[in-house]
Protein backbone atom coordinates (compact mmCIF):
# COMPACT_ATOMS: atom_id res chain seq x y z
CA UNK A 1 0.00 0.00 0.00
CA UNK A 2 1.31 3.43 -0.93
CA UNK A 3 1.97 5.67 2.08
CA UNK A 4 1.05 9.34 2.41
CA UNK A 5 3.83 11.72 1.31
CA UNK A 6 5.66 13.58 4.07
CA UNK A 7 7.87 16.68 4.24
CA UNK A 8 10.44 17.92 6.71
CA UNK A 9 9.70 21.33 8.31
CA UNK A 10 12.28 23.08 6.14
CA UNK A 11 10.63 21.66 3.02
CA UNK A 12 7.21 23.14 3.82
CA UNK A 13 6.00 26.01 1.67
CA UNK A 14 7.32 29.35 2.91
CA UNK A 15 4.86 32.24 2.62
CA UNK A 16 4.92 35.83 3.94
CA UNK A 17 3.91 36.13 7.58
CA UNK A 18 1.48 38.99 7.07
CA UNK A 19 -2.20 38.29 6.63
CA UNK A 20 -3.44 38.53 3.05
CA UNK A 21 -6.88 40.06 2.63
CA UNK A 22 -9.65 39.69 0.10
CA UNK A 23 -11.52 42.54 1.84
CA UNK A 24 -9.13 44.46 4.05
CA UNK A 25 -9.42 43.32 7.72
CA UNK A 26 -12.91 41.96 6.97
CA UNK A 27 -12.37 38.73 5.02
CA UNK A 28 -9.16 36.81 4.48
CA UNK A 29 -7.75 35.88 1.10
CA UNK A 30 -9.13 32.42 0.21
CA UNK A 31 -10.74 32.24 3.65
CA UNK A 32 -13.72 30.02 4.37
CA UNK A 33 -16.15 31.28 6.96
CA UNK A 34 -19.55 32.42 8.09
CA UNK A 35 -21.46 35.67 8.04
CA UNK A 36 -23.77 35.13 10.98
CA UNK A 37 -26.43 36.89 12.97
CA UNK A 38 -30.00 36.84 14.15
CA UNK A 39 -32.85 37.31 11.65
CA UNK A 40 -33.47 40.83 10.30
CA UNK A 41 -29.98 42.11 11.11
CA UNK A 42 -28.91 42.81 7.52
CA UNK A 43 -26.89 39.65 6.87
CA UNK A 44 -27.96 39.37 3.23
CA UNK A 45 -27.34 43.07 2.59
CA UNK A 46 -23.85 42.68 4.04
CA UNK A 47 -23.14 39.54 1.97
CA UNK A 48 -24.22 41.37 -1.20
CA UNK A 49 -22.11 44.39 -0.22
CA UNK A 50 -19.08 42.09 -0.02
CA UNK A 51 -20.03 40.68 -3.43
CA UNK A 52 -20.22 44.15 -5.00
CA UNK A 53 -16.93 45.18 -3.37
CA UNK A 54 -15.00 42.16 -4.63
CA UNK A 55 -16.57 42.38 -8.10
CA UNK A 56 -15.95 46.12 -8.54
CA UNK A 57 -13.01 47.04 -6.27
CA UNK A 58 -15.26 49.54 -4.46
CA UNK A 59 -14.61 49.58 -0.68
CA UNK A 60 -16.99 47.31 1.19
CA UNK A 61 -19.37 49.37 3.34
CA UNK A 62 -17.48 52.39 1.96
CA UNK A 63 -14.65 51.62 4.41
CA UNK A 64 -12.91 48.29 3.74
CA UNK A 65 -10.76 48.30 0.56
CA UNK A 66 -10.41 45.48 -1.95
CA UNK A 67 -6.98 45.48 -3.57
CA UNK A 68 -7.38 42.49 -5.92
CA UNK A 69 -10.96 42.35 -7.19
CA UNK A 70 -12.33 39.59 -9.35
CA UNK A 71 -15.34 37.43 -10.20
CA UNK A 72 -17.97 36.55 -7.60
CA UNK A 73 -20.20 33.48 -7.62
CA UNK A 74 -23.44 33.94 -5.70
CA UNK A 75 -26.35 31.72 -4.74
CA UNK A 76 -29.29 33.39 -2.99
CA UNK A 77 -31.60 30.60 -1.88
CA UNK A 78 -34.30 32.72 -0.26
CA UNK A 79 -34.73 35.67 -2.65
CA UNK A 80 -36.26 35.85 -6.10
CA UNK A 81 -34.12 37.11 -8.95
CA UNK A 82 -35.77 40.52 -9.12
CA UNK A 83 -35.13 41.05 -5.38
CA UNK A 84 -31.45 40.16 -5.76
CA UNK A 85 -31.20 42.51 -8.74
CA UNK A 86 -32.81 45.42 -6.85
CA UNK A 87 -30.53 44.95 -3.86
CA UNK A 88 -27.40 44.73 -5.99
CA UNK A 89 -28.46 47.87 -7.88
CA UNK A 90 -28.93 49.76 -4.61
CA UNK A 91 -25.58 48.64 -3.24
CA UNK A 92 -23.78 49.37 -6.52
CA UNK A 93 -25.31 52.85 -6.53
CA UNK A 94 -24.22 53.51 -2.94
CA UNK A 95 -20.71 52.24 -3.74
CA UNK A 96 -20.49 54.28 -6.96
CA UNK A 97 -19.90 51.04 -8.88
CA UNK A 98 -21.32 50.33 -12.32
CA UNK A 99 -24.17 47.84 -11.92
CA UNK A 100 -23.97 46.57 -15.51
CA UNK A 101 -20.23 45.96 -15.12
CA UNK A 102 -20.42 43.91 -11.90
CA UNK A 103 -18.48 40.67 -12.34
CA UNK A 104 -21.04 38.60 -10.42
CA UNK A 105 -22.42 35.26 -11.61
CA UNK A 106 -25.72 34.39 -9.90
CA UNK A 107 -26.52 30.68 -9.81
CA UNK A 108 -30.00 30.32 -11.31
CA UNK A 109 -31.57 27.19 -9.83
CA UNK A 110 -34.47 26.79 -7.37
CA UNK A 111 -32.71 24.14 -5.28
CA UNK A 112 -29.06 23.56 -4.38
CA UNK A 113 -28.36 20.90 -1.75
CA UNK A 114 -24.85 20.60 -0.38
CA UNK A 115 -25.66 17.20 1.17
CA UNK A 116 -26.28 15.65 -2.27
CA UNK A 117 -23.37 14.34 -4.30
CA UNK A 118 -24.99 15.37 -7.61
CA UNK A 119 -25.38 18.97 -6.46
CA UNK A 120 -21.86 18.99 -5.06
CA UNK A 121 -20.55 17.95 -8.46
CA UNK A 122 -22.60 20.65 -10.21
CA UNK A 123 -21.41 23.32 -7.80
CA UNK A 124 -17.79 22.24 -8.24
CA UNK A 125 -18.22 22.42 -12.03
CA UNK A 126 -19.75 25.90 -11.71
CA UNK A 127 -16.88 27.11 -9.52
CA UNK A 128 -14.41 25.61 -11.99
CA UNK A 129 -16.08 27.54 -14.80
CA UNK A 130 -16.51 30.87 -12.99
CA UNK A 131 -13.18 30.83 -11.09
CA UNK A 132 -14.51 33.28 -8.50
CA UNK A 133 -12.48 35.19 -5.96
CA UNK A 134 -15.30 34.38 -3.54
CA UNK A 135 -18.25 31.98 -3.46
CA UNK A 136 -21.22 33.32 -1.46
CA UNK A 137 -23.99 30.95 -0.33
CA UNK A 138 -27.02 32.45 1.41
CA UNK A 139 -28.28 30.96 3.76
CA UNK A 140 -26.94 27.63 4.98
CA UNK A 141 -30.28 26.44 6.35
CA UNK A 142 -31.72 26.30 2.80
CA UNK A 143 -28.77 24.35 1.40
CA UNK A 144 -29.10 20.98 3.15
CA UNK A 145 -31.41 18.59 4.93
CA UNK A 146 -29.10 17.39 7.71
CA UNK A 147 -29.17 18.06 11.44
CA UNK A 148 -27.02 21.17 11.99
CA UNK A 149 -26.55 20.22 15.64
CA UNK A 150 -24.94 16.88 14.74
CA UNK A 151 -21.24 17.33 14.05
CA UNK A 152 -21.13 14.08 12.08
CA UNK A 153 -23.78 15.37 9.67
CA UNK A 154 -22.66 18.96 9.16
CA UNK A 155 -18.92 18.20 8.99
CA UNK A 156 -19.04 16.55 5.52
CA UNK A 157 -20.71 19.66 4.08
CA UNK A 158 -18.04 21.90 5.58
CA UNK A 159 -15.33 19.55 4.31
CA UNK A 160 -16.77 19.79 0.79
CA UNK A 161 -16.71 23.60 0.92
CA UNK A 162 -13.15 23.50 2.20
CA UNK A 163 -12.24 21.25 -0.74
CA UNK A 164 -13.66 23.87 -3.14
CA UNK A 165 -11.52 26.51 -1.47
CA UNK A 166 -8.36 24.47 -1.80
CA UNK A 167 -8.97 23.12 -5.29
CA UNK A 168 -10.02 26.41 -6.88
CA UNK A 169 -8.20 28.85 -4.55
CA UNK A 170 -11.37 30.76 -3.76
CA UNK A 171 -12.81 32.26 -0.61
CA UNK A 172 -16.11 30.81 0.63
CA UNK A 173 -18.68 32.83 2.59
CA UNK A 174 -21.76 31.13 4.02
CA UNK A 175 -24.60 33.16 5.53
CA UNK A 176 -25.93 31.48 8.66
CA UNK A 177 -28.42 32.21 11.43
CA UNK A 178 -27.71 32.60 15.12
CA UNK A 179 -29.70 31.37 18.09
CA UNK A 180 -32.24 33.90 19.30
CA UNK A 181 -30.74 33.78 22.79
CA UNK A 182 -27.32 34.74 21.52
CA UNK A 183 -24.10 34.20 23.48
CA UNK A 184 -21.22 36.11 24.99
CA UNK A 185 -19.01 35.35 21.98
CA UNK A 186 -20.31 35.71 18.43
CA UNK A 187 -19.09 32.32 17.23
CA UNK A 188 -20.80 30.57 20.10
CA UNK A 189 -24.09 32.22 19.14
CA UNK A 190 -24.21 30.44 15.78
CA UNK A 191 -27.00 27.93 15.46
CA UNK A 192 -25.93 24.30 15.26
CA UNK A 193 -22.78 22.34 15.97
CA UNK A 194 -19.57 23.93 17.21
CA UNK A 195 -18.00 22.52 14.02
CA UNK A 196 -19.35 25.57 12.19
CA UNK A 197 -17.36 28.08 14.23
CA UNK A 198 -14.28 25.84 14.29
CA UNK A 199 -14.36 25.66 10.49
CA UNK A 200 -14.11 29.45 10.01
CA UNK A 201 -10.96 31.24 8.88
CA UNK A 202 -12.91 34.51 8.89
CA UNK A 203 -16.21 35.23 10.57
CA UNK A 204 -18.43 38.30 10.49
CA UNK A 205 -21.29 38.60 12.97
CA UNK A 206 -24.05 41.21 12.99
CA UNK A 207 -26.44 41.93 15.85
CA UNK A 208 -29.03 44.50 16.77
CA UNK A 209 -29.08 46.58 19.92
CA UNK A 210 -32.40 48.36 19.95
CA UNK A 211 -32.44 50.15 16.60
CA UNK A 212 -28.69 49.99 15.94
CA UNK A 213 -26.75 47.34 14.00
CA UNK A 214 -23.26 46.35 15.12
CA UNK A 215 -20.72 44.15 13.34
CA UNK A 216 -17.89 42.15 14.90
CA UNK A 217 -15.15 40.33 12.99
CA UNK A 218 -12.95 37.38 13.96
CA UNK A 219 -10.13 35.65 12.10
CA UNK A 220 -8.12 32.52 12.66
CA UNK A 221 -4.82 34.39 12.27
CA UNK A 222 -5.50 38.13 12.58
CA UNK A 223 -6.80 40.56 15.22
CA UNK A 224 -10.54 40.76 15.85
CA UNK A 225 -12.70 43.87 15.57
CA UNK A 226 -15.73 44.66 17.70
CA UNK A 227 -18.73 46.99 17.64
CA UNK A 228 -18.40 48.45 14.16
CA UNK A 229 -21.69 50.32 13.83
CA UNK A 230 -23.65 49.89 10.61
CA UNK A 231 -26.70 51.65 9.27
CA UNK A 232 -29.11 50.85 6.45
CA UNK A 233 -29.30 53.96 4.28
CA UNK A 234 -31.37 54.57 1.17
CA UNK A 235 -29.75 56.03 -1.92
CA UNK A 236 -31.19 56.78 -5.34
CA UNK A 237 -31.26 53.11 -6.41
CA UNK A 238 -32.28 51.50 -3.14
CA UNK A 239 -31.14 50.60 0.39
CA UNK A 240 -27.58 49.66 1.27
CA UNK A 241 -25.59 49.16 4.44
CA UNK A 242 -22.72 51.45 5.31
CA UNK A 243 -20.32 51.73 8.20
CA UNK A 244 -20.96 54.69 10.46
CA UNK A 245 -18.03 56.84 11.42
CA UNK A 246 -17.23 56.47 15.09
CA UNK A 247 -17.43 59.61 17.17
CA UNK A 248 -13.92 60.85 17.99
CA UNK A 249 -12.79 59.94 21.47
CA UNK A 250 -11.89 62.86 23.75
CA UNK A 251 -8.16 63.34 23.79
CA UNK A 252 -6.66 62.46 27.13
CA UNK A 253 -4.99 65.38 28.84
CA UNK A 254 -1.27 64.97 29.55
CA UNK A 255 -0.26 64.09 33.06
CA UNK A 256 1.08 66.78 35.39
CA UNK A 257 -0.14 70.06 36.85
CA UNK A 258 -1.81 72.24 34.18
CA UNK A 259 -0.69 75.40 35.97
CA UNK A 260 2.95 74.36 35.73
CA UNK A 261 2.54 73.61 32.01
CA UNK A 262 0.97 77.00 31.32
CA UNK A 263 3.62 78.89 33.30
CA UNK A 264 6.36 77.02 31.42
CA UNK A 265 4.79 77.83 28.06
CA UNK A 266 4.52 81.52 28.92
CA UNK A 267 8.10 81.57 30.18
CA UNK A 268 9.34 80.07 26.90
CA UNK A 269 7.18 82.30 24.68
CA UNK A 270 8.61 85.34 22.89
CA UNK A 271 5.29 87.20 23.19
CA UNK A 272 1.99 86.93 25.04
CA UNK A 273 -0.14 83.93 24.18
CA UNK A 274 -3.87 83.82 23.73
CA UNK A 275 -6.03 81.31 25.58
CA UNK A 276 -6.47 79.40 22.31
CA UNK A 277 -2.71 79.20 21.77
CA UNK A 278 -2.20 78.00 25.33
CA UNK A 279 -4.88 75.33 24.92
CA UNK A 280 -3.33 74.02 21.70
CA UNK A 281 0.27 74.02 22.97
CA UNK A 282 -0.55 72.57 26.37
CA UNK A 283 -2.95 70.01 24.82
CA UNK A 284 -5.50 70.76 27.53
CA UNK A 285 -9.27 71.10 27.42
CA UNK A 286 -10.63 74.62 27.08
CA UNK A 287 -12.34 74.35 30.47
CA UNK A 288 -9.05 73.34 32.12
CA UNK A 289 -7.13 76.23 30.57
CA UNK A 290 -9.83 78.75 31.49
CA UNK A 291 -10.05 77.74 35.15
CA UNK A 292 -6.26 77.47 35.49
CA UNK A 293 -5.67 80.93 34.00
CA UNK A 294 -8.26 82.38 36.39
CA UNK A 295 -6.36 80.94 39.35
CA UNK A 296 -2.95 82.06 38.03
CA UNK A 297 -4.20 85.59 37.34
CA UNK A 298 -5.80 85.78 40.80
CA UNK A 299 -2.46 84.87 42.37
CA UNK A 300 -0.58 87.40 40.25
CA UNK A 301 1.51 84.68 38.60
CA UNK A 302 0.04 85.51 35.20
CA UNK A 303 -1.10 88.85 33.80
CA UNK A 304 -3.71 89.30 31.11
CA UNK A 305 -3.20 92.11 28.61
CA UNK A 306 -4.88 93.06 25.37
CA UNK A 307 -2.28 90.99 23.53
CA UNK A 308 -2.81 87.84 25.59
CA UNK A 309 -1.35 86.27 28.70
CA UNK A 310 2.19 86.65 30.04
CA UNK A 311 3.99 86.03 33.30
CA UNK A 312 3.52 88.52 36.16
CA UNK A 313 6.99 89.96 36.18
CA UNK A 314 8.77 93.07 34.87
CA UNK A 315 7.26 93.77 31.44
CA UNK A 316 9.42 92.54 28.61
CA UNK A 317 10.05 94.43 25.38
CA UNK A 318 9.22 92.26 22.38
CA UNK A 319 10.91 92.86 19.01
CA UNK A 320 7.93 94.45 17.24
CA UNK A 321 7.11 96.48 20.36
CA UNK A 322 10.62 97.87 20.36
CA UNK A 323 10.29 98.79 16.71
CA UNK A 324 7.09 100.72 17.39
CA UNK A 325 8.29 102.19 20.68
CA UNK A 326 5.57 100.36 22.66
CA UNK A 327 5.94 98.23 25.75
CA UNK A 328 4.13 94.91 26.15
Amino acid sequence: MTAFPTLRPGELEDRPRQQDWLVDTLWGEQAVGILGGEPKCGKTFLALDIAVAVASAAPCLRRFPVERPGPVLLYAAEDAGHVVRQRLQGIAGAADAGFDDLDIAVIDTPVLRLDRKADQAKLAATVSQARPRILILDPLVRLHGVDENAAGEIAPILAFLRSLQRQFETAVLVVHHARKSGAARAGQALRGSGELFAWCDSMVYVRRRRQQIFMSVEHRAAPAQDDIELELATCEHGPALRAREAAPRPQAEPEGDPGTRIVQLLDDAARPLSQRQLRQRARLRNETVSSTLKQLCGAGTVIRSRDGYCLGRTPTLFPDDMASGRQA
